[in-house]
């Protein structure tokens, strides 16, 4: 299948790129993980799910990510939210269900205290994160810095690290460590005010299940499922997996639309 070409909005002068489908609400709403692009395989298949059922489904890459530009080193938890919420408001109405893969469930976690506190709460009809990885600067990546790689954070203002899905190297700038921190979410109640499916792999070595538990903690909503996967990776792209995802993201359309029917 031969994807639809990019849309572009222009967010601080800078072009992101964007495919738009149009349909039903509640509409599906994808968000990337870090050094992901929009056309990885879970947003492909979300994307011919909701096409075929008629939904809506919006997808984007930050800046220095897949189609869209921008400069990797400049690239911030703040930046990447503001262009998310800028893609959501201009290419989005009515309810969405935020599916957020690894760093996307945090920037999916900040979208909705953002739209909060904008008064704009109703917008969002439920929450599926895979592999969330919410604060990870600060709890996953930090911790494990070696000294050698601290010196080069302060000398040159990054550090790289070896990738197992990449023959380039992952970058963390001092920059993104240091912004992690003002946005972090896991120091309180995350109140999502909607129902929320956490997909996590118990065999996933980035993101491990502990820090999917630890985010539940922080949930105070009762309508909260977590779906552990006892051989799943990071990824979670295996066809069972996929079909997982699409079973939890129709669960989550019928629960919207029968509270709609409700009010």
């Amino acid at each position: 299948m031969t994807a639809r070409p990019p849309q572009f909005l222009t967010v601080n002068e800078i072009e992101i790129a964007l495919r738009h489908l149009e349909g039903r609400q509640p509409g599906i709403v994808w968000l990337g993980g870090y050094r992901s692009d929009m056309l990885g395989s879970k947003a492909e298949w979300l994307d011919q799910w909701a096409e075929a059922r008629g939904h809506a489904f919006l997808r984007h890459d930050y800046s220095a990510h897949g189609e869209s530009g921008g400069e990797f080193r400049d690239g911030t938890i703040s930046r990447w939210l503001e262009q998310s919420l800028a893609v959501f408001r201009a290419f989005s109405s009515g309810p969405q269900i935020l599916v957020g893969s690894s760093m996307g469930g945090w920037i999916a976690l900040r979208m909705i205290e953002e739209l909060q506190k904008a008064g704009e709460r109703d917008r969002i009809a439920g929450l599926v994160l895979i592999a969330p990885a919410p604060d990870f600067t600060s709890e996953l990546v930090e911790p494990q810095l070696t000294p050698e790689q601290r010196l080069q954070l302060t000398q040159r203002g990054y550090m790289e690290e070896p990738s197992e899905y990449s023959p380039e190297p992952y970058i963390y700038t001092k920059a993104l460590l240091d912004d992690g921190r003002d946005n972090q979410v896991l120091k309180g109640v995350i109140q999502t005010d909607c129902p929320v499916h956490i997909l996590q792999g118990m065999e996933d070595k980035d993101v491990p299940y502990t820090h999917a538990m630890r985010l539940v903690d922080h949930l105070p909503v009762d309508d909260v499922t977590i779906t552990l996967v006892r051989d799943g990776d990071h990824r979670l792209s295996r066809p069972q997996d996929l079909e997982l995802l699409t079973r939890t993201v129709a669960s989550m359309v019928e629960h919207a639309e029968l509270r709609t029917s409700i009010l």
